[in-house]
């Protein structure tokens, strides 16, 4: 016999032994899968946005069914389907706290200083990283739309100051524009957090101001009219801390000389234009 035969022989043996032990294997070790996971799975969006902090659906729907996290874990379905999940493993469906996501800058087109035009790519990412795209402030809003294309739930618009509006109502926080934004400008948090910081630029006094008429200029002012502990400087910036202190007034936001720090419900920048198509150029 041949060495080639021989060879052949070898391994069509090994093959079949190692089959046959994979095959034992399943038979005796495997664990059984409760079917009610699939069927939580199946109620729930499908849109494997990791919102819930888990690797998709599926991930949740074991997590829900196997170790009893609440079904209102998951930011995207609506009440009824949350109720729905409940009703069928017979569990508490949970306080579903909403949760969305934060822009921290309110420097847009007009706001912001301009010392170039930017003429480029018609993305926040390719301006960042082409000379800032023309603002002096390396911290602001770019204005390009990154956020915008990346919802996934159209929760996003750009506004014709070329700063990003998140409706609440839509938006799941999911996360995708935290990702997509260049300058880290989104945080997902509490609807009901209203003290909102909206510069990220860790400037003080003229320094500050020269870049964008409403940066912080480290005042510190909100720091003393917030309840003790709530608001501390770091960096140059006020830091919200609901776990610290408070409760939240709009107090800590009324000598704020630049308006750096708003009192947000609903919507921001609710108050400016109607939204604009994405893409538009900052012009200096």
């Amino acid at each position: 016999m041949s060495g080639i035969a021989v060879a052949g022989a070898i391994m069509a043996g090994l093959g079949l032994f190692f089959g046959t032990v994979l095959a034992v294997a399943y038979r005796f070790l495997r664990v059984e899968e409760d079917p009610r996971i699939e069927a939580v799975e199946g109620m729930l969006p499908g849109s494997n946005c990791g919102a819930c902090g888990e690797p998709g659906c599926r991930g949740l729907a074991e997590k829900i069914v196997g170790e009893g996290v609440p079904p209102s874990k998951c930011t995207v379905s609506s009440p009824e389907g949350i109720d729905l999940i409940a009703e069928y493993l017979g569990v508490d469906a949970g306080m579903q706290e909403k949760r969305v996501a934060r822009l921290h800058c309110a420097g847009g087109l007009g706001r912001a200083r301009q010392i170039a035009a930017y003429r480029g790519h018609e993305s926040c990412r390719a301006a960042h990283l082409v000379g800032g795209g023309g603002l002096e402030c390396s911290w602001g809003c770019l204005g390009l739309a990154d956020c915008e294309r990346s919802c996934t739930f159209d929760a996003i618009h750009m506004n014709s100051m070329l700063l990003p509006v998140v409706n609440v109502d839509t938006c799941t926080a999911c996360g995708d524009c935290v990702e997509a934004c260049p300058r880290d400008l989104f945080e997902i948090l509490p609807v009901n957090h209203s003290l909102l910081v909206q510069c990220m630029a860790p400037l003080a006094a003229e320094d500050a101001r020269r870049i964008c008429q409403v940066a912080c200029d480290a005042c510190g002012r909100c720091a003393q009219d917030a309840p003790p502990g709530l608001i501390r400087m770091e960096n140059n910036l006020p830091v919200v801390d609901y776990a610290a202190g408070g409760p939240a007034r709009p107090d800590a936001t009324f000598r704020c000389p630049t308006g750096a720090i708003q009192w947000v419900v609903g919507n921001q920048f609710q108050d400016l234009a109607e939204p604009v198509s994405a893409g538009r150029h900052h012009d200096g």
